[in-house]
């Protein structure tokens, strides 16, 4: 889907939408989100950013905003739409690939729903891959994972999805114009697909399955990709929570071949909380890619990192939030800039504010 049809369908929205607000306020609501952080690395890189596969909190020794940004939302019983625009390290690393007057947009969207548990929604849209998203706050870690930041965050096209009446079941098809794409790569005519299964059989249990399959280059440099995430949330009890999840992907090693460049990522998160303003977070994760299709390191064995971390959460009011973490990265090869030299081994204690209203 061409994104100038998205913003013409946003921008005839848009006119009905002032409308709309006029006569029912209630269905048009501003949201504004500000997280800033300071992350110390304990290996001192001289460029003061971390290494090139980290599209979050990737700024380095220095007080830093990871993501600013203000969201109109509406609803009413038969549209709904989203309009946001944002700035910070978060939004740099991750629309660095697009034109420059959409590298500020992180959502725009509308929807109109067909039938009771129906909608067609189509424009700039938050991924419908994994647990975790842009927004910190609705992660349980202050950093995103390994597996989260090389995977799409955002994505454009179609989307048709269904929600059961009970709420335990989402099922959604995707036609989508590339791997975290606002437009096409150069050259490339080919749609992307995807999907998404939710299912909650009860308000403890959550399960979801989501894939992706297409070309994320030109046509005459096509490699099919396929990749699959898992994920399962299980709250223990009132304390407890456990989150698992694994990612598994596989690109043509070249185009026509019958040969596949593979990678794969298992996490697991568990999350304590010992109020209602205080919680504690543990991270153990890998992720392997040694044929180097998403993160190239130009080395023997190519990526393949363990990661550790913990956290603190503390809610200071109902808008402000206060985080801290301390993680630690492992690779095979060293990988890691230092002020001398690489190593094989990263530290980084990282604490985030966050206002939002």
């Amino acid at each position: 889907m061409k994104i100038r049809v998205c913003v013409s369908v946003l921008l005839l929205l848009c006119e009905h939408q002032v409308f709309a607000a006029e006569v029912h306020q209630e269905k048009l609501s501003f949201i504004g989100y500000l997280e800033t952080y300071y992350l110390h690395d304990f290996n001192e890189p001289s460029n003061s950013v971390r290494p090139s596969y980290t599209y979050s909190h990737n700024v380095t020794n220095k007080p830093s905003i990871n993501l600013a940004l203000i969201k109109a939302n509406f609803i009413d019983e038969r549209m709904r739409a989203n309009f946001s625009v944002g700035s910070g390290s978060y939004m740099r690393a991750n629309y660095a690939s697009e034109p420059r007057d959409l590298q500020k947009i992180l959502e725009a969207n509308v929807g109109f729903k067909l039938s009771d548990n129906l909608w067609l929604d189509a424009g700039v849209m938050p991924s419908h891959i994994g647990f975790e998203s842009a927004i910190g706050l609705d992660n349980w870690t202050v950093t995103r994972s390994m597996l989260a930041d090389n995977s799409p965050y955002f994505e454009t096209g179609i989307k048709l999805s269904y929600a059961s009446d009970d709420g335990k079941l989402y099922i959604s098809g995707l036609l989508l114009n590339g791997w975290q794409r606002i437009q096409r790569p150069d050259g490339n005519t080919t749609p992307s697909v995807g999907h998404q299964v939710t299912y909650k059989p009860n308000s403890n249990i959550t399960l979801n399955s989501s894939s992706y399959i297409g070309n994320d280059k030109s046509d005459a440099d096509r490699r099919m990709r396929y990749f699959h995430n898992f994920y399962g949330q299980y709250k223990i009890n009132d304390q407890w929570s456990l989150m698992a999840g694994f990612d598994v992907g596989a690109e043509q090693s070249q185009k026509n071949s019958k040969s596949y460049n593979v990678w794969l990522s298992p996490i697991i998160i568990t999350r304590y909380s010992y109020s209602d303003k205080l919680s504690f977070s543990a991270r153990a994760e890998y992720y392997q890619d040694k044929d180097q299709v998403i993160i190239n390191t130009d080395t023997p064995n190519g990526f393949r990192t363990f990661s550790y971390s913990v956290n603190l959460d503390y809610s200071v009011s109902n808008n402000l939030a206060i985080r801290a973490e301390i993680r630690k990265f492992h690779s095979k090869d060293k990988i890691f800039q230092q002020h001398k030299g690489f190593s094989a081994d990263s530290l980084t204690a990282t604490t985030s504010a966050i206002l939002h209203f």
